[in-house]
Order: structure tokens, then C-alpha cells, then sequence
């Protein structure tokens, strides 16, 4: 049996520019695997906390050198001797340790780090990949299979550049397409959509997430777009690629309507659902991410009742990957698919267990990564290893995107000769 013989944590920077941990883990049998953690900058406010320095001297306040200390002086040596298979109980030791519920005494930055390492730890001294020990650890299905990728082609919301109301606006390819094709398809479709903006002089940028971030005026006009793109790319709606959208619409709510730029006044609940029915009968939408605001309860119920027959009703700042929201959703039938992020609840034990939640539930699963990214691709790992039915990874551009989406090329292949 291999222990944990060390941890190491650092300050890197992920893929805006802003800090984040990285930490290397090493075992008594000379296993090494290092875990870089991502950020959101769209975060739900019942995530887990994030701990950053605050000290202007510090990469404008955004440093994490208190969560690396936390790491390197607290967390490390708590953990030093175990068994890293061990992950439930490791876990608690972390979140014991902690002592709050969103994690916010340590950080949950720092306490993601070592989870995470502590995953790929226990996958390297065991002698399998990470997807394969997830998968065999927690046998949340008896068959691996690729995810389906969702790609984010336009950035808007706080991803993009203040363009778009909507945070993101998906290519989804049909799920008969083995993983390879779907990634030629989404690339061709990305590829052929950033000359259609060249050609309506609509291109302004490029968001966090890899995505174009075009002047247009309103978000039905990016739809149309992509809807463009993908004929000119050769491919078929609603049968070779769907569309998707990730409303985000927390942040256009002020509290009683929702402001967005395809109205000349604001919308109630009822006329924004009312809006989404317009969308959906157009375009047929696969999943609608986040229609309504975090804690729009109301807004939640009708959407799923009157929408979800059609399409995937997913939450992410509704749910925020926390086993008490996800519950209180199911019970209240708010969503029928979740978004997952392990930074958002901070361990990985605590994410499988969210994830067989939801599972019980016949949820649809996403695995998701965050706008602030590093080259790490664990994420994509655990998205094979616990049988998500999607990932989301952003656009098939940008190196902190791609790493991930050519890490599932190189599971396919592994998986094809096994």
C-alpha cells in the first residue's frame, strides 16, 4: 500500500491571468501528479468560498497565497501518511478541518487542490488512468463511454465583452457521433461561424471561454448566426448539431424583471418564460442553462413544467453542485439536468455524491470546467470516470480549452483498444 509522502502547493495563474493553486502531490512509491484548480467569474452565490489574499500589494487582491499557506501548513500535513484511495475519508479530514459550511475558513481553492490531487494520487499509485480509478471507485455506471462535448461558440454575459445579455450560446452535436466526429464538427462549425462574423463585420473579440464575442443587437441575432454557420459548416439542425443556451440570468435580474436587450422593457417571469418558448419553437433548443435567477424558485417550477418535455432544463448557479440545493431542486422539480463543477462545493467525494443524487433523479449530467482555466485536464478524466452524459469545456480554442478535448481524444483511443 502507497501513502502520501508530501504536498506542495503554489501560486500560479490560470488562463484570465488571475492567480490560482497548483499542487503537487508525491507518494512513498515515487507517484507524482499535479492538481491545478479553476476559478468561475460567473459564480453562484451559494458556492463553496473561494479564499483570496485581498491585499492590493498581491495581484490587485486576487492573490491566493493565504489558501497556498493553508495547503503547505494545514491541509498537507493533516493528510501526510494516508492512504490517497482513501478519498471520502480523506475528504472529511479536509472539510472537518475547515469547520464551515462553504468552506470559507480554509478556502475551498485550497481545499479543491488537495482533493483533487489526492484523486489523481490515488489513480497513479493504483496503476490506472484517472478516468478508469473514478470509474471503477465509485461505479456510477458499468459502461465507459465519452461525454458529449457542448460548445460555447459566442460569449456573452460576464464571459463576453457586455455584448450579449445571454452568457453563452452553444453548438451541441448529436449524440450518435463518436466523440471524434462531434469535436470535428463543433471545430468546423466554430471555425465557419468566426467567418460569417468576419463577413456581417460583426467580430470584435474573443471571451474567456475561447468563444467570439461579436457586437450584435440582440441574443435571438447570435442564434441566428450560429443557425447560419451551421448549414454554410454542411451540417443539419436539429439533426447533426442542436443549439444551447446558457442564460445566466442571475445577472440581468434586478430583483422582480429581467432586462434584456431583445425587449424594449423589462420582462416578468411569466414574459421571459413566455420569451423562451419563442426561442425554443424557433431554434429547438437541447438544454437551457440557468433561465431564470439563482433563487427564482417560481420561475424554475414553470419553466420545468411547460418546457421540460422539450428540452433539458439544466441548473448551475441554482444548484451550485451542493447536495442541499440539488435536493430541495428535486424535490421541487425545479431543473431536470445539472451542471457540475467540483471548485463549486470543494471536494471530490462531495461531487459523486451530488452527481448519484442527481442520477437517482434521472437528471441529465454535465461535467463542467470554469472561464478561469488552467492546462489542467483532470476534469476531463472525471467527467468519463462518472459517466456524465456532456461536458462542457468551452470552445475548441485556446490551450486551457483544448487540453481538456484532447484529452478525451486520447481516452477514445485508449478505450477503443481496451
Amino acid at each position: 500500500m502507497s501513502l502520501i509522502k508530501s504536498i506542495q502547493a503554489r501560486q500560479i495563474l490560470d488562463s484570465r491571468g488571475i492567480p490560482t493553486i497548483e499542487a503537487l502531490l508525491t507518494a512513498d512509491d515515487g507517484s507524482q501528479v499535479v492538481a491545478s484548480i479553476p476559478s468561475g467569474t460567473s459564480t453562484g452565490s451559494h458556492e463553496a468560498k473561494e479564499l483570496r489574499d485581498k491585499n492590493p500589494g498581491n495581484y490587485q487582491g486576487q492573490g491566493v497565497l493565504k489558501a497556498v499557506d493553508n495547503v503547505n501548513k494545514i491541509l498537507g500535513p493533516a493528510i501526510i501518511g494516508k492512504d490517497p484511495t482513501r478519498q471520502t475519508e480523506i475528504d472529511q479530514i479536509l472539510i472537518d478541518m475547515d469547520g464551515t459550511a462553504d468552506k470559507s475558513h480554509l478556502g475551498a481553492n485550497a481545499i479543491l487542490a488537495v482533493s483533487q490531487g489526492v484523486c489523481e494520487l490515488g489513480a497513479a499509485v493504483t496503476g490506472y488512468p484517472t478516468y478508469k480509478y473514478i470509474h471503477l471507485k465509485y461505479r456510477v455506471s458499468e459502461n465507459l463511454d465519452i461525454p458529449t462535448p457542448i460548445f460555447n461558440v459566442i460569449n456573452g454575459g460576464k464571459h463576453g465583452t457586455g455584448n450579449l445579455d445571454f452568457q453563452e450560446f452553444h453548438v451541441i452535436p448529436a449524440t450518435n457521433k463518436a466523440y471524434s466526429q462531434a469535436l470535428e464538427c463543433g471545430e468546423v462549425i466554430y471555425q465557419t461561424l468566426g467567418d460569417v462574423l468576419v463577413h456581417r463585420g460583426a467580430i470584435s473579440s474573443v471571451g474567456v471561454e475561447g468563444g467570439y464575442a461579436p457586437n450584435l443587437f440582440t441574443n435571438t441575432d447570435a442564434l441566428e448566426l450560429i443557425m447560419e454557420s451551421i448549414k454554410q459548416a454542411g451540417f443539419e439542425p436539429a439533426r447533426d448539431v442542436f443549439l444551447g443556451l446558457d442564460v445566466a440570468a442571475t445577472s440581468f435580474y434586478n430583483g422582480h424583471s429581467y432586462a434584456i436587450r431583445d425587449k424594449s422593457q423589462a420582462l416578468t417571469r411569466s414574459e421571459l418564460l413566455e420569451f423562451y418558448k419563442e426561442i425554443n419553437y424557433k431554434f429547438h433548443l437541447f438544454g437551457l442553462e440557468d433561465p431564470f435567477s439563482e433563487d427564482d424558485f417560481d420561475g424554475w417550477k414553470q419553466v420545468t413544467t411547460s418546457m421540460s418535455k422539450q428540452t433539458i432544463i439544466i441548473g448551475d448557479d441554482l444548484l451550485t453542485s451542493n447536495k442541499q440545493r440539488t435536493k430541495e431542486a428535486i424535490d421541487k422539480n425545479l431543473c431536470t439536468g445539472i451542471l457540475v463543477k467540483p471548485n463549486q462545493i470543494g471536494t471530490i467525494s462531495e461531487t459523486v455524491e451530488v452527481i448519484k443524487m442527481a442520477l437517482a433523479a434521472n437528471w441529465h449530467i454535465v461535467v463542467s470546467h470554469r472561464s478561469g482555466e488552467t492546462n489542467d485536464d483532470f476534469i476531463a478524466d472525471f467527467a468519463v470516470g462518472v459517466s456524465a452524459n456532456h461536458v462542457k469545456f468551452g470552445a475548441p480554442a485556446r490551450g486551457e480549452r483544448v487540453a481538456k478535448y484532447n484529452r478525451l481524444l486520447q481516452i477514445e483511443e485508449e478505450l477503443k483498444g481496451s
